[in-house]
């Protein structure tokens, strides 16, 4: 499973190859492009009936935090659990027309902004490893930024299957 995660980690690799990078088109095409990638590789995964909990969880956060590197923070925001769990008081319903979503969308784009002062951009996310807790029923999703300065950071991302989706939580 690592090596088959290794190689979900690494499809952000792609759009850098073949003549479209050297012809200037534009970003937008590759980023479809990509995109179009990664959701014809998670089909393609899930058909053979071979895609673990891990891989899937994994697609779907690399495919959101590449959202989120491209300014597509609307995408990004549509990844996030919108669920309220009974019980939970600090939780916050995330409706479409709520002030809390127009919060977040400028948190996320003040959060990019920095990190492009502070390490030139985030240039690449790759998937490092994925880990699930079969008693919380979500799976932690390790992602590696590359930031333009050559650091790299980890971060952990939980994720939850709702209604088959993954979603960030």
């Amino acid at each position: 499973m690592r090596k088959r995660l290794e190689i979900l980690g690494n499809l952000g690799n792609l759009g850098n190859l073949g003549i479209l990078g050297h012809l200037g088109l534009l970003d937008h095409l590759e980023r479809l492009g990509r995109l179009a990638l990664l959701v014809a590789l998670l089909g393609l995964v899930a058909a053979c009936g071979g895609a673990s909990r891990e891989e899937l969880a994994s697609l779907a956060a690399k495919g959101y935090y590449t959202h989120l590197i491209h300014g597509e923070y609307e995408q990004f925001f549509e990844g996030m659990d919108q669920r309220t769990l009974s019980g939970d008081t600090t939780a916050l319903v995330l409706s479409a027309d709520s002030a809390y979503r127009s919060q977040m969308l400028d948190n996320l784009r003040q959060f990019m902004a920095q990190q492009e002062q502070e390490h030139h951009g985030v240039l690449e996310v790759r998937v490092s490893n994925a880990t699930t807790d079969t008693v919380q029923q979500f799976t932690n999703v390790f992602l590696v930024l590359c930031y333009g300065d050559s650091t790299n950071e980890e971060i952990v991302v939980p994720m939850v299957e709702r209604n088959g989706s993954w979603k960030m939580k």
